[in-house]
């Protein structure tokens, strides 16, 4: 995240971050606030190793998590929204341009790992062997999140979570997602606006999947799916993108399961941002798992991980933390940190 990036994000919480000084304290800057937040939800950090780096307590890392958490919620609807007028034919043409028409989105769900809860655990066991809920997402060409849907247990299929959204019951109303004005006419056929998606989602109108049964499909069929796969795969690219900048969701988030939506919608919000803003993203960020890297790269793969490099190397934050790109090390270039792990 580049200081534009981080000066326009706090302007946009910095009236609900600020506190009032008291005669017991002074308050913390809305700008360390979000650079506590920022930190964490960009890192694999613990409470305690936040709070040791910013020269706060533990309980306030805490604390500035979920209020910044819940700020950056109520962003959500200016930054994530279904693309309209000349924004949805900005999104068709750009599915259009990945070899597939008419189409203004792709749906796909992830897991995001949690602590096991007390109520029904065995509900959020899902199939990778984790605790976790499922963020459901529609992403534009660009892999900007267009709408989100997320809470639901990971052992639940993607199509019933799919049918409990609020995405399907607006479709499901009269059979179109989007304008009956923007569809086209081939023959005597009516192809809508649609979104598109893997095979574990139901076919609609207003969603479109490829053939299953792959060993009996014939070349037509088999050209279909192959054109569909490409545009499909933004969504992927998006979730990579995600979890590589945001790598609190790569691993179990330390939060009480009902905060774990306003987590997951703050950093929606963030991805948005950067994404809209351009924001560089190193391909060695992409990956699904959390490597800690051996005490002699020299490359700290998430854009944060560098206090975990200083830590197993023996090196201070300075030596490692290299070219300076990522929130991490944009949040020591201005300043905030107190200390960092020796």
């Amino acid at each position: 995240m580049s200081r534009q990036t981080f000066d326009f994000v706090v302007g946009l919480v910095e009236l609900h971050l600020r506190r009032k000084a008291t005669n017991w304290r002074q308050p913390l800057e809305p700008r360390i606030r979000l650079a506590i937040a920022l930190w964490w939800f960009a890192s694999t950090c613990k409470y305690r190793c936040v709070s040791s780096m910013f020269g706060v307590g533990i309980s306030t890392v805490c604390i500035v998590v979920q209020e910044v958490s819940a700020v950056l919620k109520m962003a959500l609807r200016r930054f994530v929204s279904m693309p309209s007028g000349a924004r949805l034919q900005e999104t068709i043409d750009g599915f259009a341009e990945r070899g597939y028409p008419m189409c203004a989105g792709a749906i796909d769900g992830t897991h995001i790992p949690i602590i096991a809860p007390r109520n029904d655990p065995n509900s959020y066991y899902n199939r990778k062997g984790r605790h976790s809920v499922v963020l459901q997402a529609v992403v534009d060409h660009n892999c900007c999140f267009t709408d989100l849907y997320v809470g639901w247990p990971g052992r639940t299929h993607d199509a019933r979570i799919l049918a409990n959204s609020p995405i399907f019951i607006k479709a499901e109303q009269d059979g179109y997602l989007f304008p009956r004005e923007a569809s086209r006419t081939v023959g005597d056929v009516e192809i809508p606006v649609h979104i598109i998606g893997d095979p574990a989602y139901p076919l609609r109108k207003w969603l479109m999947k490829g053939f299953t049964n792959h060993h009996a499909l014939d070349q037509q069929q088999r050209k279909f799916n192959y054109r569909l796969s490409s545009p499909r795969m933004v969504v992927e690219n998006a979730f990579g993108r995600f979890k590589g900048r945001w790598r609190c969701l790569s691993k179990r988030l330390d939060v009480a399961t009902a905060s774990v939506s306003d987590v997951v919608l703050a950093c929606c919000v963030l991805h948005n941002i950067c994404e809209l803003n351009k924001e560089k993203f190193l391909l060695e960020w992409n990956i699904e798992q959390v490597i800690r890297p051996a005490p002699d790269h020299n490359v700290a793969p998430p854009g944060v991980s560098w206090g975990m490099v200083a830590e197993e190397s023996g090196r201070t934050l300075q030596q490692v933390h290299g070219s300076g790109v990522g929130c991490c090390a944009l949040v020591q270039e201005l300043g905030f940190l107190q200390s960092c792990p020796a």
